[in-house]
């Protein structure tokens, strides 16, 4: 199989998982999503491979932008308040890594993200033992 039809294959593997879960497995998949494109950013920072660091950081910026976007604040209350300046500040902190080059920025990111993750799954992990 070509690169273009593993790439065709993989995107529509990806679009088929998410036209079929649940919104917390979206929310799930984009969080990985999100922590991937950061991960992968700070290694090409740390290759001096700007380009792709950027492109890798705009991806990222893009999911959180649809995290704010699924947020609902009206419902959510005290918890969409605090995710919504999380998210917030995480695209301001990208940006900052962004502009000055910053691999610690990128894994603060990384480690905010990723403790947003382990709630997300525990709900999950909890739903299951009910």
């Amino acid at each position: 199989m070509s690169a273009s039809g593993v790439k065709s294959y993989s995107n529509a593997a990806a679009y088929g998982s998410l036209a079929d879960a649940s919104p917390h497995r979206v929310v799930q998949l984009m969080l990985d999503a999100v922590l991937s494109r950061v991960a992968e950013a700070s290694g090409h920072l740390e290759r001096g491979e700007i380009p792709a660091k950027g492109e890798k950081i705009g991806k990222a910026l893009g999911i959180i932008e649809a995290l704010l976007l699924g947020l609902d604040t009206q419902r959510g209350g005290e918890i969409a308040a605090n995710l919504e300046r999380l998210y917030d500040y995480a695209s301001r902190t990208l940006l900052k890594a962004n502009l000055e080059n910053r691999v610690d920025l990128l894994k603060e990111v990384s480690s905010l993200l990723r403790e947003v993750k382990l709630g997300w799954d525990g709900i999950a992990a909890a739903g299951q033992q009910v």
